[in-house]
Order: C-alpha cells, then structure tokens, then sequence
C-alpha cells in the first residue's frame, strides 16, 4: 500500500471508501465523517449508489461497510483491507477474501458497554418480574405479584470476548457466582469459573445457571448449542438471553421449553428466522422478551468503530499487524 503522503498527490484515488450499507439504521454519512476526522491526510469518500462502490473501489485500498456485494468485490482491484462494520463476518464471502489475500476485520469491542447493558436490563427485567408489571398496568390492575433478587443467583457467560467481558464486568456488584464458557478454558478469563463447549463442565454449569447468557459468535462449535437437552438441564425458572446469534439456540426446542415450563424465560435480541415472523408462536409467549437485534445500537457505534478502522489504515501503510483481525 502506498504511505499516505505520495496518495495525497492522487486526488483521484480514494484511500479508503464507505460502502452504503449502514448498521442499525444509522445514517452512514455519520461514518464517513468521524472516519475523515480520524484521517484528515486522507482522502476518505463515501459512495451512495452501486455504481458509485463498483467506480470509487476500484483503486481503493481500503474499503468498510456491514457487507460487500460480489460485483463491488470484483471491481475492487487494489483493495488490501475490508473492514467489516458489524462484529459478525458469517455473512461475507470470507473464502473469497483469503484467496485474494485481501484482510478482513471486524467491529469487535464496539458492542461491549450498550449490549452489556442490554443484557443487564433482560435480566433485571425478569428478577424484578417487570413483564407482569407491564402487563398488569395495560389491565390497570393493582395487585402485588412475586419477584427475584439477582444477588446470589448464578449467571453463565458463553464467549468471554468484548461483550462477554463487559456483561461480567457489570455483574461484579450484583453478588451473584459467573461461570465462564469458551473455546479454551485454560487460558481462564474474567468469570469465578472457566469451562470449555461441549464438555461436562459445561453440562454441570448449565444445571445450577440462573441466567444463560450467550454472547458467541456463530461458528460449527455454537450453531444448535443450546438445544433440548441443554434446556432441559437448566434449572426450571432459568432465563436464557441471547445477544449472539440466533441459531446458537434451536428454535422449536426453545419454545417447547418455554411452553412446558422447562425454563423460566428468555430475551433474545436475536432469533432464527430473522427478522421473526408476524406469526411466529414467540410472539405471544408471556415470558419472552423479543427486541428486533437492536442490543448492538448505540450513539456511539460509528465514533467508536472509526477509531478503529482508522488505526488500521495508518497499520496497513506501515505494515503492521492488525486490530480485529479475522482473515
């Protein structure tokens, strides 16, 4: 990649292109500019139209969006960095990437203090019982119902990454025990305990969780993860949270639970299909709380995703590793 200073004599060569798909219903405008902020040396340009992304990437080194179409990717002929503006790359064609050497990175650490909250907010939603509060007031029926204290239950984390990190993190006043899942539990992590996928640690951890929470990314080791035989293994007035992705839990075995009363509840903020159908049975199940993937959105996203494609602009000129690396 050429260092900056002999780029800036090719005014019309773009160092880095906004591609048009935005995150969360956010203007992408907004990107591209704390991305220029970021790197005022730079020529940064956003394309609004396809036949801008095919023109505008075709000598670009550098380009960032949620995702790429395949012509736009053919067009790309300089390009070295594909900076993906989501922390999940199983939608891209990352095979294509590798073959043609181009890296790939990804939003993670974006995400870490709104879904944290997020997920601190399901939980407390069901320890207080604000559901059936809720459900009372649209009836304007004042009668008392029975509640939980999240002090002293267990909460399981799977993935001990940004936001895994930062939901443990958040538990620590709350007095309760955390366990810990990941890919390698000898490399401990932030949780009272650590256990691995698939082993029977994480089979005894599962029988004595209060809140699951599943803060993974999709991989052959997560996809059906939580199925029947996990759920039937929680306690039955556990709560399971997903942030993950959707397919991490098996849907059928999921409402099945819920509607036998093999759990307590869950929040997912992420569901298989999605978007969920109008007509589909989570719906209207009243121990489920359904948000339409939007633990992710912050006012914050795009300051803080630009610093970090822009540290990796300034890395990729000086040959240097990168951040969030993934291809």
């Amino acid at each position: 990649m050429l260092a900056g200073s002999e780029r800036r004599g090719m005014t019309d060569t773009p160092d880095l292109v906004v591609l048009r798909t935005g995150v969360h219903g956010m203007p992408v405008a907004d990107y591209a500019e704390q991305l220029r902020e970021r790197l005022s040396d730079r020529r940064v340009v956003h394309a609004r139209t396809p036949s801008e992304e095919r023109e505008l990437v075709t000598e670009a080194p550098v380009a960032t969006g949620r995702t790429v179409d395949d012509d736009v990717l053919a067009a790309a002929e300089e390009l070295e960095l594909f900076a993906c503006s989501w922390a999940g790359t199983d939608h891209l064609p990352t095979a294509r990437f590798e073959e043609r050497g181009i890296a790939v990175t990804n939003a993670a650490g974006v995400h870490g203090p709104n879904v944290a909250e997020h997920v601190l907010g399901a939980m407390l939603t069901f320890s207080a019982g604000l559901l059936e509060g809720r459900r009372r007031q649209g009836r304007n029926e004042w009668r008392h119902y029975r509640t939980r204290e999240l002090q002293g239950s267990t909460v399981t984390v799977v993935g001990l990454g940004a936001i895994g990190g930062a939901v443990l993190a958040r538990l620590e006043g709350f007095g309760v025990d955390t366990v810990g899942v990941r890919y390698t539990p000898g490399k401990g992590g932030p949780a009272d305990e650590v256990v691995g996928f698939h082993t029977p640690g994480f089979e005894e951890a599962l029988a004595r969780t209060d809140y699951l929470v599943l803060a993974c990314p999709l991989t052959d080791t997560t996809r059906g993860l939580v199925g029947w035989p996990e759920l039937e293994t929680l306690p039955h007035d556990a709560v399971l949270v997903n942030v993950a992705r959707g397919p991490v839990v098996e849907t059928d075995a999921l409402v099945r639970a819920l509607r036998e009363d093999r759990v307590g509840g869950a929040a997912l903020d992420v569901t298989d299909p999605e978007p969920l159908p109008a007509d589909h049975p989570l719906w209207d199940l009243e121990n489920v709380l359904v948000t339409p993937h939007n633990a992710g959105h912050t006012p914050y996203y795009y300051e803080r995703l630009a610093d970090i494609v822009a540290e990796n602009v300034r890395r990729l000129e000086g040959g240097e590793d990168l951040e969030n690396r993934v291809v």
